[in-house]
This record gives structure tokens, sequence and C-alpha cells, in this order.
């Protein structure tokens, strides 16, 4: 990421477009996983292509069970990289020998059903886990994994634990997943999805009457890692009071990194309506649109005059267009009265298609010499990381990549996932810093990933971990710096 690079100018993705297919925590597709995977179906598939000669991709290993993996997170202290499980194991790989070894379960940590993990500058590994805990209530629990210094072990404990609160029971349950530590340790920010596709009424058959967003859903939370047994209510009023939201209005940011300067930044997934898919800098009390503003974008349901028939974004084979979700809806909620955040401007050249709302013409944004906020429809962007070490070559020094995680159409719009943008594929992002702003311009590096979910940096390697096929891991080596 380097602030002096300049331009010509200046979904479903993972829940509901993961209903059908792009449901990372989506009830059908981890059922569905499960079922394949018990059976010991080995999955053929073709490995990731590098798309430059001198980017190199090579197999570590294959971690196929009966849970999916979800998590690749490195130990800061020695660069020992772990992946996790959905169900919480947790296991060390042997980036010489492409071996892993099984480190941990919920005999320790006491969690089952684990989206989101990050390991801190002092190596104490966070766990964050979801719960059903009856009358359709889900529940996160923080816990925290702290190295004895004198017997080596780790003691873990709960950091912080939530109220119940409503889930919907659709495919848009995002939940607690995505978290990173502070690169001084001090913080851990853990982000909490929707529960709905883009702010309709979900009231989980008559439980929950008229209910939208509730207090605990659509934000990131900021947590003293050195906290006990904080409780969460399901009050925004009173998480603002305590200190705890940093930010509000995300829909889904299943992945936090910090950039070389010290700017925290988020991909966001998008709702079934095809919308933009955004990359976020993250600031401290910014509200980031959502239900109101997606991708750069007003949700035209927040309108009195709203027809989903005339709507040219609502293409019929996602969940939530074929369930009625988009509709007039007279009591949707006011917008806040205050600036709302715009993602990142992408110029291209690649990932940038987008559905023209006049006439529902699939364009190239860059090709028409303009931006795009940030992505192609339901790519389902995850897996940042920046070059923090800036280990890489000038072209890519400081900079950030990104994965998506759903499979699209390279040439049309044949699949219900990204059009004419084959996405599942390593995206290098150059990013320029502005006054209020940055922009960005993204180029396709890897392709023909099998649903990477998460991705992890050591020096000039990217280590991709997928969640289809194999659920292999993939080093991509980048050319490192010249050392004179």
């Amino acid at each position: 990421m380097n602030n002096t690079k300049s331009s010509s100018q200046y979904k479903r993705k993972f829940t509901s477009k993961f209903a059908p297919m792009r449901g990372i925590f989506i009830t059908k597709i981890l059922v569905f996983t499960t079922v394949w995977l018990s059976q010991g179906i080995n999955v053929a598939q073709a490995a990731p292509q590098s798309l430059r000669t001198d980017v190199k991709v090579r197999n570590i290993t294959n971690t196929l069970s009966s849970s999916p993996s979800i998590r690749i997170v490195k130990d800061p202290r020695n660069n020992t990289l772990y992946y996790l499980k959905r169900n919480g194991e947790i296991y060390t790989v042997n980036l010489a020998t492409g071996t892993s070894t099984f480190v941990y379960n919920k005999i320790d940590h006491k969690l089952t059903n684990t989206p989101g993990m990050a390991i801190g500058p002092n190596g104490t590994i966070y766990l964050v886990g979801m719960t059903d805990v009856g009358n359709s209530l889900n529940k996160a629990t923080l816990v925290k994994g702290i190295i004895n210094p004198v017997t080596g072990q780790r003691n873990w404990s709960t950091l912080a634990e939530t109220a119940g609160y409503p889930k919907s029971n659709t495919a848009f349950d995002h939940g607690f997943d995505g978290m990173i530590v502070s690169p001084d340790g001090a913080f851990i920010y853990l982000h909490s999805g929707s529960r709905t596709d883009h702010g309709e009424v979900q009231a989980a058959g008559g439980l929950f009457p008229n209910t939208r967003e509730v207090g605990l859903t659509t934000c990131i939370f900021r947590l003293p890692t050195s906290g006990q047994n904080i409780f969460l209510p399901n009050n925004r009023a009173t998480l603002k009071a305590n200190g705890y939201i940093f930010a509000e209005g995300l829909r889904h940011t299943f992945d936090m990194a910090f950039a070389p300067n010290g700017d925290l930044f988020g991909p966001e997934n998008g709702p079934d309506r095809d919308m933009p898919e955004e990359l976020n800098w993250l600031r401290s009390g910014r509200h980031y649109g959502f239900p109101w503003r997606i991708g750069g974008a007003d949700n035209p349901q927040q309108f009195p005059n709203y027809n989903p028939a005339n709507d040219q974004l609502l293409d019929p084979r996602f969940y939530a267009v074929k369930n009625g979700f988009y509709r007039n809806d007279p009591t949707f909620p006011t917008r806040p009265n205050r600036t709302l955040t715009e993602p990142i401007p992408n110029f291209g050249p690649h990932a940038d298609s987008f559905r023209d709302s006049q006439n529902g013409i699939v364009k190239d944004a860059s090709v028409l010499g303009r931006s795009l906020s940030t992505f192609t429809s339901h790519r389902s962007p995850l897996g940042l990381v920046f070059d923090v070490q800036k280990a890489m070559s000038p072209e890519f020094q400081g900079d950030g990549f990104m994965l998506s995680w759903v499979k699209g159409d390279p040439t049309g719009e044949t699949v219900q996932g990204p059009f004419k943008d084959p996405s599942q594929d390593l995206l290098h992002l150059n990013l320029t810093k502005g006054t209020s702003n940055y922009q960005l311009r993204a180029r396709r590096i890897v392709g023909g990933f099998t649903n990477p979910i998460d991705a992890e940096i050591i020096q000039n390697k990217i280590y991709v971990l997928e969640y289809g096929g194999n659920q292999g891991i993939w080093e991509v080596t980048i050319p490192p710096k010249t050392v004179l």
C-alpha cells in the first residue's frame, strides 16, 4: 500500500449468495458440505493458476475432513501457521513438510461453531463461537487462549459474551466472524453481520414481529484484549455508552486487515440484489450505510414508490428475490441523520463489472472510464492481507491482496454469481490514499481457486485456504524486494 502511487484519474455472497451457493455461514451449504465430506468423497479439482510468470503457486497440503476449514492465521512471533475448522479444531502447518498437527479443540476452548480466529502479537489466540440458545436466539462468545509462561500451555477464558439476540432463520444470519487484533495487542476488533439481506423485516415465522436489524448486528466492536467476561447486551445505545462500538452499517465484513500505515480495511459482502461488493476504510465512529446505502448506491426499498417488478437489478435466481424479500415497504426505517461513509472506488482493470440499473445490461466500469464502488456483484470478497513488512518487489510493496469466494462467469451471466468476471481469485489491490478516502486499482494475479475463504501473509508469500474441493492450502510467492 503506497500512498504516493497515482492513477490516470482520480455476495450471497457469503450468506445469501451462498444460500444456494454462497453461504459460508448458511446452514444449507454447511449441511451439504458435511454430507459429501462425511461420505469420503475426494473432490477432483484443477490447481489454481498463476496469471503472471513471476508469481508462483504450489500446494502445501489439503485439509479435507468432515468439518470445513474456515480460517488461516499466523502467530506473529514466529510465523507458525494455524488453520481453524468450523467445529473448533485447530491445527498447525509445517510448511517444509506439508504436514498438519492437531493442537486444540472444544475440550480446550469450549466452542463448537467457530467462524472467527485471530492471534495477537504476544501469541494469544482469540476465537469467536456462535451458539443457538433456543427460541431462535443466537449468542456469540469470544474466548482467548493465553500462553502460561511457566508451563507453556494455554489458559483459555471468556473475554466477552453477548446476550441472546434474534435469528431470522434465513440464509442471512451472518453472526459474529471477522476479527483482528490491533498491532499493539491492546484491542480486538470483532464484526457482527446482518440478520437480513437488505434491511427487510425478518420475523422468524412470527417470533419477532417487525424485526429488522437489532442492537448486536451490523457493526464492529472494539474490545480490550485484557477484558474478562464482558457482557454485550442487545442494545445499541448501551453498547455505545460503554465504548464498545467502533463502526456501524456493515452488512458482512468477514475479514479485516491493517495496512502498513496502520489504517484498517474490511471487504463487505453485499445483498442478493446486483449491487457492488465493497472495500471499506474502517474508521472509528463511522456509519457505512447498510441498509440505506449499499455498494455506493441507495437501497431502493427505503423509498415509498419502490416497485420490485421494475427493478433491473433483481435476479430471480437469488434467495431473497425468490422469497419476495424485495417489496414495497412503507415502514422501512428512516435513514440516519448523519454522513454515511462510501466504499473505496475501484478503477479496474479487474473485478469491476456492474449491471446498469436503467437497462439491466452488464458493463465494465474501467472500460467506460469510470470507477465502481468497489467490486463486481456477488464476488463475496474476503481473505484480505497486506504486505505490512514491505517484503515484496516495488510493484507490490506495501499493497493489499484479496480473495473472492464465489465462482463467476468470465464472459457472460450464466451463473448465480459474478457476471463477466471469473472471481475465485487472488486480486492485487494497489491503494492510493486521498484526503477523505482511498481509491484502488484491482488486478487478478492468480485464478482458479475453489471457494477460497481466507489468507495469511508471511514475507513475500501469501497462503490461501480453500473452503471447497480438497480444502487446500496454497502458497503464492510474489517477487521479493531486492536486497542490495
